[in-house]
């Protein structure tokens, strides 16, 4: 029996050696390469960067005239439905300054700038929002654009956008030599100012729901961009302000920590609700077009999907609304049908279908007479209707004018005193064109 060295086995041992050594190597140079492709730590220079954001805090001199003629060319812009001019005043506005701030001062626990941060935020709000009310509180032509329409319901796509590009200009101004086009690119992607003009807007029209709805818009890109800054810093290991005081350091630290759990909190509930939200369109839309669209209609029906009404309700019935035209009715039992098969959304579970059914194609034709006609007489009957409300603003004046200068009551009582079979006296102000 021979109980020597199987050389081999010595080979394939040294083979199974080798093949691990390399696939090693191979991993560690990938490991090298992916920190090399991907680490931002080396090329970050903290204190400029720190510098830098803490001047951009300020709101006040130059940078506030800045901030105005960027929120009239927005309202402009926005009024026109032109994208383009809306862009042009992104690019100039200095909205960003005050965002960063805040995020700054929560990563490295700097109490001072986040007090100046918030004072300067809320400033720029203030200033923006006013600007745009005056626009369009005396510009004659208020339509409601799509760009306008725009900035009042936000959806998944909005949180994702601030936050990544709240990521990439935090990067970008932690970078030696900062990337301006990157800036630029989040200025115009993030899109803060349009928000804020749509609220002066709703304020100027009295509609609070849309205001209230860009507002909403405006917290949620705030807040994501502030958030991504927060989270970078951290990264990157900015120095925590020191404080003589270590009683005092201990306080601050509770004191931004608290603070940035707050925010983080109405972050995480605002992209679950959006998410939510987002989820539930998906799936009606989804229905519609697998389901409900499919169906044939044996005569003239057909339906009207420019008139199709998707509403979603977190904390009640949503409702999913269809309006079909033409001669013929769907039977009971298709719509049971497509009730059914909403069961199998998860999202639609507790949503309601509606379909409302009539119509002859001549009313339809009409209704679209009567839509084109309103569309083309719209900026004619609102340029008439601010002359009508200027003219009875100017009549009010001159009627309060006239009470002020002439002394009516005692006139009167003079006139009574004087000739005692008086039984009328009047005046009037006369008004020439």
């Amino acid at each position: 029996m021979d109980t020597g060295n199987d050389p081999n086995k010595d080979i394939d041992l040294e083979g199974v050696e080798e093949v691990k050594k390399e696939i090693k190597g191979a991993l560690g140079s990938t490991k090298q390469f992916l920190r090399e492709l991907l680490d931002i730590r080396k090329n970050t220079d903290r204190e400029s960067t720190k510098e830098a954001i803490i001047a951009d805090i300020p709101f006040k001199g130059h940078t506030a005239w800045i901030l105005v003629c960027s929120i009239f060319i927005a309202s402009i812009g926005l009024n026109a439905n032109s994208t383009a001019v809306v862009i042009g005043a992104m690019l100039i506005s200095p909205l960003m300054g005050p965002i960063l701030g805040i995020g700054l001062s929560l990563a490295v626990n700097d109490i001072d700038t986040l007090k100046r941060a918030l004072r300067n935020f809320t400033v720029m709000v203030v200033l923006s929002v006013l600007t745009a009310y005056l626009f369009f509180e005396f510009f004659p032509l208020r339509d409601e654009s799509s760009e306008l329409l725009a900035r009042t319901k936000p959806d998944i796509r909005d949180v994702l956008i601030a936050f990544f590009g709240g990521l990439a200009l935090v990067i970008a101004r932690a970078k030696k030599g900062t990337v301006a086009s990157v800036i630029f690119g989040v200025a115009i992607a993030t899109a803060l100012m349009p928000p804020l003009c749509t609220v002066g807007f709703g304020l100027a029209i009295g509609n609070f729901a849309f205001a209230g709805g860009a507002m909403y818009l405006f917290m949620i890109n705030t807040i994501f961009i502030g958030l991504a800054t927060f989270l970078v810093l951290k990264l990157l290991r900015f120095p925590m302000v020191k404080y003589a005081n270590s009683t005092k350091r201990r306080f601050i630290a509770r004191i931004a920590s608290l603070v940035a759990i707050l925010v983080m909190i109405p972050a995480g509930f605002t992209f679950y609700n959006v998410f939510q939200e987002s989820r539930f369109m998906n799936q009606a839309n989804d229905l519609i077009h697998n389901t409900i669209d499919l169906y044939q209609f044996k005569n003239r029906g057909r339906f009207m999907n420019n008139l199709t009404i998707i509403d979603y309700n977190p904390n009640g019935i949503s409702t999913i609304e269809l309006v079909t035209m033409g001669d013929e009715s769907i039977p009971e039992n298709v719509i049971a049908t497509w009730e059914n098969q909403m069961a199998s959304y998860s999202k639609l579970q507790n949503t309601e279908l509606k379909i409302l059914q009539g119509g002859q194609d001549d009313s339809e034709q009409m209704l679209n007479y009567v839509n084109e006609l309103y569309e083309a007489k719209k900026s004619e009957l609102l340029s008439k209707d601010e002359r009508i409300r200027l003219l009875e603003q100017e009549l009010t004046e001159l009627s309060s004018f006239a009470r002020k200068q002439i002394p009516f009551t005692d006139i009167s009582a003079e006139a009574q005193s004087q000739y005692d079979n008086l039984e009328k006296i009047s005046f009037s102000y006369m008004v020439t064109t």
